[in-house]
């Protein structure tokens, strides 16, 4: 018996968990005001740049006194600067539930050398987070973007000794993070505000400050990655003088994407449209037996990175069958790039952050019923 297709498609497939989809107002067109061919030094390309730190500032509610810089390398660059400025003052607790997080902890021991507890939960599962000693420097990430399991309650004591250093690519703009609990975080705005790669935001609260002016490390660091210089922070870092030059294309971008988050009512707008995205698959996942989200613990559900498993007993190699659904959702056009990450557990993967509208969510649902079903059907017949 034939399997009908659905009539309706999204009008947007891309459902990448990075660099994920533009904000549905964007064009090439908004982009006209970069000042392209001018040195990013100049007055003009130091306004924008920190123009793009204030209006940070301002839609995630970093506080006065932290400080805010667009660094290098994307979120990667942005975390490895601050591990390396700030670790190896106090004990290290490394904590890793995917593959993000492991890269953390590799780059703690095998590079820093340090001699670093480390914690680790398996895809789909966390870390007890309020049992761990924050009188030591305390190593995580916010959201896991390749396990879609994210940091919930509040375990964080606000009188720790140590400092905390907070991957939360994949949970700016879309969760709201507590910004007293957090002294160095760092993220993309490739991911959430759907900006282009390359750069990274570090946020810097006033104890990672007091660290970084009262402790040198041990190691040699590039001076890619040199926040101090005579034992005093380079403030200008933190106001748009940046280390090396950024695109000012890729920063004009980013002002547009803030100019829409502050127009769906900033913050609390983009989480409730991550919210609605998310729920619509969890909605999808609780109606059929032959899938389920891959954090079995609604509360730590990620509402960006939601990874789903798929559990029919007639399945015999997830892999396959979970790469042939994805490879035929994207040749049919209605979901680019939701396989799940190479890392992780075999299945998909579905960007559900507040770029992406829930209509679109919505339409892309029953085409992931119809390749089930039209997978199942060809393992059956090549049985």
């Amino acid at each position: 018996m034939a399997i009908e297709a659905p009539v309706t498609r999204p009008a947007n497939p891309r459902f990448s968990s990075g660099p994920c989809a533009k904000p549905p107002t964007w064009t090439l067109d908004a982009l006209a005001d970069a000042p392209l061919g001018r040195s990013h030094r100049a007055s003009l390309g130091k306004a924008k740049l920190k123009d793009a730190i204030e209006r940070t500032r301002e839609i995630l509610g970093v506080p006065a006194d932290y400080k805010i810089g667009i660094v290098p390398a994307s979120d990667t660059g942005a975390y490895e600067m601050a591990m390396w400025n700030l670790l190896g003052a106090r004990p290290v607790e490394m904590v890793a539930w995917e593959s993000f997080g492991a890269g953390w902890v590799t780059d703690a021991v095998k590079q820093l050398k340090l001699d670093a507890q480390v914690h680790t939960a398996e895809y789909g599962k966390i870390v007890d987070m309020a049992a761990l000693n924050y009188d030591h420097d305390v190593c995580f990430t916010w959201n896991g973007t390749t396990s879609g399991v994210r940091v919930a309650g509040d375990p964080i004591p606000a009188d720790r000794d140590g400092l905390t250093l907070c991957d939360a690519t994949s949970a700016a703009f879309a969760m709201d993070l507590p910004w007293d609990k957090l002294d160095a975080t760092t993220f993309s705005w490739q991911k959430v505000l759907g900006g282009e790669a390359a750069h990274g935001i570090l946020i810097l609260s006033p104890r990672a400050v007091e660290r970084l002016e009262s402790y040198a490390p041990a190691w040699p660091l590039p001076k890619i990655f040199r926040l101090t210089k005579g034992g005093k922070l380079i403030d200008g870092i933190f106001s748009g003088a940046t280390i090396n030059t950024p695109s000012m294309l890729a920063v004009e971008d980013y002002l547009v994407a803030l100019d829409w988050a502050q127009s769906i009512g900033g913050l609390a707008g983009l989480i409730a449209r991550a919210e609605a995205n998310a729920n619509a698959v969890w909605d999808f996942c609780a109606a059929h037996d032959w899938i389920d989200n891959l954090a079995g613990d609604l509360a730590t559900r990620s509402t960006t990175s939601v990874c789903l498993k798929f559990t029919d007993a007639r399945i015999t190699d997830g892999a396959t069958f979970a790469k042939a659904v994805a490879k035929r959702l994207e040749a049919e056009g209605v979901a680019l790039d939701i396989g799940a990450y190479r890392d992780a557990p075999a299945g998909l993967r579905i960007w559900c952050g507040s770029t992406v509208e829930t209509s679109d969510i919505k339409s892309l649902l029953p085409w992931l019923e119809w390749a089930f079903e039209m997978e199942v059907n060809a393992m059956s017949a090549a049985a």
